[in-house]
């Protein structure tokens, strides 16, 4: 006998939403405990993934601030909300999860939030920065080499601790961070929270200051 599970009946776009929020920060949480123990090759594989949860709260999110939820958006919640075999053994499953083209849901960003960008240009640099963290996903060889080095070189197999590569890595985790603070703050208008929007808001001029980051304060325009 299987043990039971959760399902949201209703299947809605707030839903979703909460899940991806969910999922996010216990990835910035996986991601830094990678971070703090050198093996920055995970955690940028990690990074992937958030790029991808931060992209899909974002299109869901504005579907709802803006009053433009497409057809895309019901394509995409189909596809979320379906599970993963309907069968009691995976083998029987006939289930096919349809995958959403990133393409699709990065040219609908563009159109909504390209800000001093044209929507090429906007797609064109998600493409590139999808592209650069894949790498660690799919372990090209350009990635690996980044963990060789030292006097002997070698391959840094247990992690990368106090190494040029890991300063960088540890770096770049806060912008992770940020765009995590973000996510909230849409998620938050998207739910018509203004309140809870403006304490967002504030805390991301917080951590900015005690970051020592210099981040867009356009990210918050208001719709």
């Amino acid at each position: 006998m299987g043990s039971s599970v959760f399902r949201y009946a209703e299947k809605s776009i707030h839903q979703a939403l909460v899940q991806k929020l969910a999922r996010s920060i216990s990835t910035l949480h996986a991601a830094r405990l990678l971070m703090e123990n050198g093996f920055v090759q995970e955690q940028a594989a990690l990074q992937r993934i958030l790029d991808e949860l931060n992209e899909d709260i974002t299109f869901l999110a504005f579907g709802v601030i803006y009053g433009d939820v497409t057809p895309l958006h019901q394509t995409y919640l189909d596809a979320f909300f379906e599970d993963e075999f309907d069968a009691d053994t995976a083998l029987a499953s006939t289930q096919k999860r349809p995958m959403i083209p990133r393409r699709k849901i990065h040219a609908y960003l563009a159109r909504i939030d390209s800000g001093s960008l044209d929507s090429s240009t906007a797609v064109e640099l998600s493409r590139t920065v999808s592209k650069t963290y894949s790498g660690y996903v799919h372990a090209a060889s350009p990635q690996i080499m980044d963990m060789y080095g030292g006097s002997p070189p070698r391959f840094h197999v247990q992690g990368m601790r106090g190494t040029p590569r890991h300063h960088e890595h540890r770096a770049d985790l806060w912008n992770y961070f940020y765009r995590g603070i973000l996510s909230f703050g849409f998620v938050a208008k998207a739910f018509g929270d203004e309140m809870l929007f403006d304490s967002i808001h504030n805390f991301s001029h917080k951590f900015t200051r005690l970051s020592g980051k210099n981040y867009e304060s356009n990210e918050w325009d208001e719709p």
